[in-house]
């Protein structure tokens, strides 16, 4: 796979695939531009190389239709700002018009095209719609991790129809740091996977189980498993239709010599609510009608052993429902744990990410991965599209 530093820049076109999904408030102020923080390496080295850049990304889900709402206009606004020069809108991010625009384009200059996704042949990977975007393009570079697990037109149809084409180095980070991780790990190498649901990542689990030396579980999925032995989880999250399926992989984790981490108290409380009556209890003491929300203290200390002497640590998903300060202390406790390890330690997933951020910890991680949904699929040992397509 090529990267950005393989190619000749000077005077081209170049298409860079971002992703400047931001969230914003109600007057459109962005709220938070950290991804669009994460693309600015890529995008001052084809600006620094006298190429022609131009820049496209999704917002929102506008579902094929222009929604003035999920204009990139307010981007086009703040990215002028963080890179001190023009930042012009095409009015559209194919067409007639738009291609007028990145024709008359200077060396240097910067073209942001309107929002990928007024187009419903983006997410439906239309080969017209590719070509028509591929047009606009003499060198196409994919910087966008966080969608590179969806086969659409922006990541997977344009890199077919342009012969000069490589990763970011946003893209190429991203896929570094999985590779130290999972490919090549110092061990001992210790998953953290926390989050609602088993079924959303049984894959990942699955994988895990050939590759890490250790498997923390937590969050709302490690009631199934706990279940799954026997254990009365009161009226907390569980699937049921998982229950075997977990005690396979607890099975499967014993045969292959992994050790498996499962919680052992919990912070429980009588309703899913910021105002809820809370108590800590053991595993086995669940009352009935109560629900466990976050992780107790003994089930902190236990994970913080599991970590202690970790030289890689992966972790995706929290141990709780920490966006109430109820049921936070778990998720903020092992974010400082992770923080202060001397292992190698990527975390990734929005939730994971926000975590991290709330704990105060962001610089002390050694990555923290762009995408949710890219990041879970390597777990998964899968490829992503996206790269796949750059060769």
């Amino acid at each position: 796979m090529n990267t950005i530093r393989d190619l000749n820049l000077q005077g081209k076109k170049v298409l860079v695939r971002v992703d400047f999904n931001v969230p914003m408030d109600t007057h459109s102020v962005i709220t938070d531009d950290i991804r669009m923080r994460m693309a600015l390496p890529t995008i001052k080295y084809v600006i620094e190389n006298k190429g022609k850049l131009v820049l496209c990304s999704h917002l929102g889900r506008p579902k094929g239709q222009r929604v003035e709402a999920y204009s990139l206009a307010p981007v086009a606004s703040h990215l002028q700002e963080l890179i001190g020069c023009e930042v012009k809108l095409a009015p559209d991010c194919i067409g007639k018009e738009t291609e007028a625009v990145v024709n008359s384009m200077k060396a240097g200059e910067v073209v942001l095209l309107e929002n990928l996704r007024f187009h419903r042949e983006e997410t439906e990977n239309d080969p017209l719609f590719a070509e028509r975007l591929a047009i606009l393009a003499d060198v196409y570079i994919n910087d966008a991790f966080a969608v590179s697990h969806r086969a659409h037109a922006s990541v997977v149809g344009v890199a077919g129809r342009v012969a000069e084409k490589g990763a970011g180095f946003l893209l190429e980070t991203e896929m570094d740091y999985f590779h130290k991780a999972m490919d090549e790990p110092v061990r001992p190498l210790v998953a953290l996977v926390g989050g609602a649901k088993v079924s959303s990542k049984l894959g990942a689990l699955k994988n895990m189980l050939d590759r890490v030396d250790r498997l923390v579980i937590g969050g709302a999925m490690a009631n199934t498993f706990l279940k799954s032995m026997g254990i009365d989880m009161g009226d907390s999250l569980v699937e049921d239709d998982l229950l075997e399926t977990a005690r396979e992989l607890i099975d499967t984790a014993d045969r292959k010599g992994v050790k498996l981490y499962l919680p052992v108290d919990f912070v429980a409380a009588d309703r899913f609510s910021a105002d809820a009556v809370v108590k800590n209890v053991t595993y086995r003491d669940i009352p009935a009608g109560w629900m466990a929300l976050d992780i107790g203290p003994a089930s902190t200390i236990l994970f913080k052993e599991a970590l202690d002497d970790a030289r890689t640590i992966v972790w995706n998903g929290p141990m709780g429902a920490f966006e109430m300060d109820a049921f936070a202390r778990g998720t903020m406790v092992l974010c400082q744990v992770v923080a202060t390890s001397h292992a190698l330690s990527i975390t990734g997933g929005g939730d994971t990410n926000a975590a991290v951020k709330k704990a105060g910890e962001s610089k002390n991680i050694s990555y923290m991965s762009t995408g949710g949904g890219a990041f879970l699929r390597l777990m998964e040992g899968k490829s992503l599209p996206g790269v796949e397509a750059l060769g």
